[in-house]
C-alpha cells in the first residue's frame, strides 16, 4: 500500500516562485525545466500544472517542484490548484 501523497508549499527568496515539496520523487537524476506549455507536452504533470492560470515556469528536481508565477498573480489562487494537480497526478486526490 502506498502512503498518501503529502505536499508542502514553501516560499522562496524569489517572491514569484514557490517550492512544493512532496513525499514522492518528481524527477530522477537531472533536473527538468519547463518554460512554456509547449515545452511541457512530454510531461503529463508539467502539462497539468501549466493549465493553472498564472503559472509561468516549472522546475522539477528530486522530490520538489518550483513553480514560477506571472508577476502580479496571487499565490492564494495558484497554490491550491497546483497542489490539487500534483495530488491528482500521483493518485492522491485527498
Amino acid at each position: 500500500m502506498t502512503e498518501p501523497i503529502e505536499v508542502w508549499a514553501e516560499p522562496t527568496p524569489n517572491p514569484n516562485a514557490m517550492k512544493f515539496t512532496l513525499n514522492r520523487t518528481v524527477a530522477e537524476g537531472r533536473s527538468q525545466t519547463y518554460t512554456s506549455p509547449e515545452a511541457a507536452q512530454a510531461s503529463p504533470l508539467a502539462k497539468a500544472l501549466f493549465e493553472v492560470g498564472g503559472v509561468r515556469g516549472l522546475f522539477f528536481l528530486g522530490n520538489f517542484i518550483t513553480v514560477t508565477r506571472q508577476p502580479g498573480t496571487d499565490w492564494a489562487q495558484i497554490a491550491p490548484q497546483v497542489e490539487e494537480r500534483i495530488r491528482g497526478h500521483f493518485g492522491g486526490g485527498q
